[in-house]
């Protein structure tokens, strides 16, 4: 099996309110990965002959309930921010938490999936099922929602993650798993060489709140379609949306990030964008990373496949609405090599 991670369900810690959360180990030959049901969150990524993790992460579970959240989770009902904390929806206008300087929402505030204790419906050594369900206006976002996210490893070193979700009223839905990705095991991801099959982004303001316009990225700094090394700390900030599609379609190889030591990682999704940010705010909350490396500022790099920011109030953003009757689905895999 794929390095140190032995199939297997582990404890992993209790929550605040007695819960226990778990840690669920899928390997095959190759690749070893560990999820945990405290927000879905890929915890460790392990492959064979590499003796260090690939991500971001950490062997506790006290930091996953701070200042680590959305490190490694899967991050819904809506992910990346909503101008105003508010939207039209239907027929209806909607309000939500403003947890971003009190004016806008950001990765759906406290009703957020990554905040979630995930249900295990189904697990076998390369397989995982999680459901979750969401109440009708938690947070303010409409419709009970029933979500499926599910892992796959497959051959020789691939994982794929599947969210599903149903409603039972009009509702907005933009799921993505947030991630950071070092695939040296160093403390920074300098040195890494990143490619994005996208000629243009989403433009946003200092607050990181998309304005609306998007614009090519040739002649800019935000130009990956050729690899480019990164820097970490070079201006300016890494924090954007890369448009690399208009509209969800068959799952299609977006992105590659490759380390200095050979390691790469090949990013394909169904959905028309990929937020990338460079962990310039990254807390460790104390946590220790994986190997005994610092998580700290720049670690890693986050890529979040996902649709466009704020889209529900931008008519031109391909739409995240989803209507009773219809499922959403948005696939993202991950392939390593070396």
């Amino acid at each position: 099996m794929a390095s140190s991670l032995i199939p297997g369900v582990y404890p992993f810690g209790t929550r605040p309110d007695g819960q226990a959360v778990k840690r669920v180990v899928l390997a095959n030959e190759t690749l070893g990965v560990a999820i945990l049901t405290q927000g879905a969150i890929i915890q460790d990524v392990r492959m064979a002959g590499v003796f260090h993790s690939l991500t971001i992460g950490t062997d506790t579970l006290e930091p996953y309930l701070g200042d680590m959240r959305s490190c490694g989770s899967l991050i819904g009902p809506v992910i990346n921010r909503i101008s105003n904390g508010s939207a039209h929806i239907g027929r209806y206008s909607y309000e939500f938490e403003r947890n971003q300087d009190g004016k806008h929402t950001r990765h759906s505030g406290t009703a957020g999936t990554q905040r979630k204790l995930w249900e295990i419906d189904a697990v076998t050594d390369t397989a995982l099922n999680l459901s979750l369900t969401l109440p009708d206006g938690e947070g303010g976002f409409p419709g009970n929602r029933q979500i499926s996210a599910q892992f796959t490893l497959r051959e020789p070193a691939e994982l794929e993650m599947r969210v599903t979700s149903t409603t039972d009223k009009p509702t907005i839905l933009n799921f993505a798993n947030h991630s950071y990705w070092n695939l040296d095991g160093t403390n920074t991801y300098a040195g890494h060489r990143l490619q994005v099959a996208a000629d243009r982004r989403c433009i946003a303001d200092d607050g990181a709140m998309v304005t609306g316009e998007v614009a090519p990225v040739e002649g800019t700094f935000f130009d990956f379609r050729e690899a480019v090394t990164l820097t970490p700390g070079e201006d300016p900030l890494i924090d954007v949306n890369m448009c690399v599609s208009t509209t969800r379609r068959n799952l299609t190889d977006v992105l590659r990030l490759e380390g200095t030591t050979g390691v790469s990682l090949q990013v394909a999704t169904t959905e028309p964008g990929v937020q990338l940010y460079d962990g310039s705010g990254f807390k460790n909350a104390g946590a220790e990373g994986h190997d005994g490396r610092a998580n700290a500022a720049y670690c890693g790099i986050a890529i979040e496949a996902q649709g466009w920011p704020d889209a529900i109030n931008h008519a031109h953003f391909p739409s995240i609405l989803v209507e009773p009757g219809h499922i959403y689905q948005q696939v993202t895999r991950f392939r390593f090599a070396r």
